[in-house]
Order: structure tokens, then C-alpha cells, then sequence
């Protein structure tokens, strides 16, 4: 199953208030494996970045300036993300982010119903704990240690792992088959090509015995004295005799 991880920087913290998305990280997963493909972007606000949410991500309207605006990047965003289900901690913010920019440029809303919130997750996992993404990386010893401010892709990196842990590790179910990489079940089609029906595609081991060594299998026995497999189907008496 495809899913994207997915996660915003953003002016402040209501796009009903006027602000705006600044940053987006997208980290693909298959059957939740990491396959390496992203998407990043940084846009232009249209407006000025206040000094709290500078704080907390270090992007400035200066280093803004010659960004893209959201409008000019939407078709590369939608097609990277395409039908896949969203995950995002506390992802009804960045999804009301997204949507109001979407809305911004005419497009259609992403369905809530594509929604996974990892908080929501982590709520019910740890009740009491602590669900910060920096806390629950704590807890599932995950490395942050080279996050010093937010930025969208690093904490979809991390979110993308953490996701993986909520979701029950990296043994999180046995059809080993269905989540096997397209070029490990290449390799096995390979090696069963042209081969007897039922073969498995491994050259069977020698483990018959040869014709010497039965001849001396049986020489062997035939030393045994007594031997317990001549008494079966015999019965014995209470005085030790056989009857």
C-alpha cells in the first residue's frame, strides 16, 4: 500500500487569520517502507513572517523572497501525493493548511477521509505520555539529534519512522509475499522459470544415501544382537517371559 508522510511550516497557526503555507515535506512509503522518493518546496507567503513563527522554523521572508507561491507548484504537489492516504501529526493543521491553499488556487480539498493522524495514534497508544514529535521519538529511540529548528522534510523523515513504530514496528504483519520488493519476487520468478510444476526453484540437496553406504547400513544391523525393533507385536507376560 502507497501512503505519503507528510508534513507543513507555516506563518502562524490559522489560514482563516490570513496565514500561509512556507514549506511542505512529502516521504513516500510502500507497504510503510521508505522508497526513497520525496518532494519538498519551500513558498512565497504573500505576506510577512512573524518573529514567533520565524523562531520555530528559520525561514525569513528574506530567504523566501524568490520562491515559488503555492499556485505555481500545486500540479507537482498533487501528482507526487496522487490517492494516496496522508499521515501527518496532528494532521488536521496541515491539512487545514493544505486545503486553504488548494482552496486559494482553485482547486478541490484533499477528503479528510485520507487523513492518519499520528497524534491521535500516539493518544491512544501512550494515554498520559507525552506526544510531541521529539517526545515520542525519545520514547521509540528514534535520532533527532540533528533537528535544531522545524523544517518540513526533516520532520517528515522522522514522522515517517515513528509512523512505522505506532503502527507496530518493522514486523508489522507476516505476508512476507505481498510486501516482498518487486526485484527480490523478479529473482524468484527467474529461478523457478521452466521448472516442473510444484519445483521450488532450489537444486535439491544429495541427502539420499548411496547404494555403498546402505550395503554397510545393513552390515551393521546385522551385528545387533537382540535388536528392540525384533520384539514389536510381541507381548510379555507378567513374569518377564513372552507370550
Amino acid at each position: 500500500m502507497r501512503e505519503i508522510v507528510f508534513d507543513t511550516e507555516t506563518t502562524g497557526l490559522s489560514p482563516a487569520n490570513g496565514d500561509r503555507l512556507v514549506e511542505i515535506g512529502c516521504i513516500e512509503l510502500s507497504n510503510r517502507v521508505e522508497t526513497g522518493r520525496t518532494f519538498h518546496a519551500y513558498f512565497h507567503p504573500d505576506r510577512d513572517m512573524p518573529a514567533e513563527a520565524e523562531r520555530v522554523h528559520g525561514l525569513s521572508i528574506a530567504f523566501l523572497s524568490d520562491k515559488p507561491r503555492f499556485a505555481e507548484t500545486v500540479d507537482a504537489l498533487l501528482a507526487f501525493i496522487g490517492d494516496a492516504p496522508l499521515v501527518a501529526h496532528n494532521a488536521a493543521f496541515d491539512f487545514g493548511f493544505l486545503n486553504a491553499e488548494l482552496a486559494m488556487c482553485g482547486r478541490e480539498p484533499v477528503a479528510m477521509t485520507r487523513m492518519v493522524d499520528t497524534l491521535v495514534m500516539a493518544r491512544a497508544r501512550h494515554p498520559g505520555a507525552k506526544h510531541s514529535l521529539d517526545a515520542l521519538c525519545s520514547r521509540y529511540g528514534i535520532d533527532r539529534s540533528h533537528r535544531v529548528k522545524h523544517g518540513a522534510l526533516l520532520d517528515a523523515q522522522l514522522l515517517a519512522q515513528l509512523y512505522v513504530e505506532l503502527s507496530g514496528g518493522r514486523q508489522i504483519g507476516l505476508g512476507l509475499l505481498d510486501a516482498a520488493p518487486a526485484a527480490a519476487m523478479a529473482e524468484i520468478v527467474a529461478a523457478t522459470a521452466g521448472a516442473p510444476a510444484g519445483a521450488r526453484g532450489r537444486t535439491p540437496r544429495p541427502h539420499q544415501a548411496s547404494a555403498a553406504e546402505l550395503e554397510r547400513h545393513e552390515a551393521f544391523v546385522a551385528t545387533l544382537v537382540n535388536p528392540v525393533w525384533a520384539t514389536i507385536g510381541q507381548t510379555v507376560d507378567a513374569s518377564g517371559g513372552q507370550a
